[in-house]
């Protein structure tokens, strides 16, 4: 096995390299000019005619779907199919099924002999994405294909033959995966011959300038309309934003703008809307701040946003809670900024809202600007009986 690194082009095959990278990215649509896309084209240049098995590593939004497409496009599988295949959005019970396809009668609802992706990419790329969402029962099916490049259909007693190359991408810790018997060793080695690991794109500001004017000018160019001005003012608070959504949230964000834009020039107030508050603001608020966010967590900063706008006026604010009996306590003076938590806070202000809406949870909810599913968890988290609405 053999790991490829930036470091291992050999100085010939590096001249020949600078000269096409450019190239090859205007070609592939890679945009970037960080030391680290350039290292990652150099190698993708290297191994994309062979059929070697390719691992690529990043967050969610860094692109990995668009160098597994310049891999296929720069290989002699060119003319072929490039079948992408999102493992973590297919339910367990069907994606065997999706990959090797099966035969009719195989189980219920089998109405028809039906070819699964791995048939449909022969002898072009099959791009398993989020390969570390796979069960394990079928891992031990994609290993063999691999292996063999053979498989059999659910149902089938006879096995087909494909000639497939495999490239696979994960924001997961494989080895992590495998140390806790979630992934097979076996197949994640046979992954991994070349890697690549593709950085967020907080950790390759230079690129986030070159990347923002694409979009300006592809969002114009496909919309037919001007491309529009930008300050800069905005490119530097572009830069200095962290883009947990990474690229993907950037173009969203960009887009955006220009469609809500009526002057042809976007200025801060352009993404004011747009983009969560800064990291350094939000600790001088003593708000957590989560730079990647599940819903629940997303969730919870927007209530502790709403909390903290509610502690503006706390006079006001225990006045109600002592009114409506949600605290019990001898005087005003004793609730203090400083001495309640964030979760009694949480729970006055949940309470709080729910007394001014009148037991409104729709109301309630899109006042303290989070979900309904969020408002119920949290009041049966906290015991809270609201007012019959």
């Amino acid at each position: 096995m053999i790991i490829f690194t930036a470091a291992s082009v050999c100085h010939p095959l590096k001249k020949r390299i600078e000269m096409n990278r450019d190239e090859f990215k205007k070609k592939h649509g890679i945009i970037g000019v960080s030391h680290q896309i350039n290292d990652l084209v150099d190698i993708v240049l290297q191994v994309a005619s062979s059929d070697i098995t390719i691992l690529i590593y990043g967050e969610s939004g860094v692109g990995k779907e668009v160098f597994a497409r310049a891999i296929h496009e720069s290989s002699r599988r060119a003319n072929k199919d490039l079948i992408s295949v999102n493992c973590g959005a297919i339910p367990e019970g069907i994606l065997e099924s999706e990959l090797f396809g099966h035969k009719k009668g195989a189980f219920t609802g089998a109405v028809d002999n039906r070819k699964g992706y791995f048939e449909i990419a022969n002898e072009g790329t099959l791009f398993l994405d989020e390969i570390g969402e796979m069960p394990l029962t079928t891992q031990v099916k994609l290993l063999r294909a691999i292996e063999f490049k053979e498989f059999m259909r659910l149902g089938a007693e006879t096995v087909t033959k494909v000639d497939v190359r495999i490239i696979a991408a994960t924001n997961k810790d494989l080895q992590e995966q495998v140390d806790a018997r979630r992934f097979r060793e076996d197949l994640y080695f046979r992954l991994k011959a070349v890697t690549l690991q593709i950085p967020p794109l907080r950790k390759r500001k230079e690129d986030i300038v070159e990347l923002t004017n694409y979009f300006l000018k592809s969002y114009a160019d496909n919309n037919k309309v001007s491309k529009p001005k930008i300050t800069q003012q905005v490119l530097d608070n572009l830069h200095d934003y962290d883009w947990p959504g990474n690229v993907r949230e950037l173009k969203n964000t960009v887009e955006t703008a220009i469609a809500l834009n009526k002057s042809g020039t976007l200025d801060a107030d352009s993404f004011a809307s747009l983009l969560f508050e800064k990291q350094e603001n939000a600790y001088s608020r003593n708000l957590p701040v989560f730079l990647r966010k599940s819903p629940e967590d997303a969730d919870r900063e927007l209530l502790y946003r709403a909390l903290f706008e509610i502690k503006k006026d706390l006079i006001e604010l225990k006045d109600l809670v002592i009114h409506n009996n949600q605290i019990n306590l001898a005087k005003k003076e004793d609730i203090k900024r400083d001495t309640l938590s964030l979760d009694e806070l949480e729970k006055i202000t949940i309470k709080a809202a729910l007394d001014k809406t009148r037991g409104n949870k729709r109301k309630a909810s899109k006042l303290l600007n989070i979900s309904e599913r969020t408002l119920y968890r949290k009041i049966k988290q906290y015991d809270l009986n609201p007012p019959e609405e």
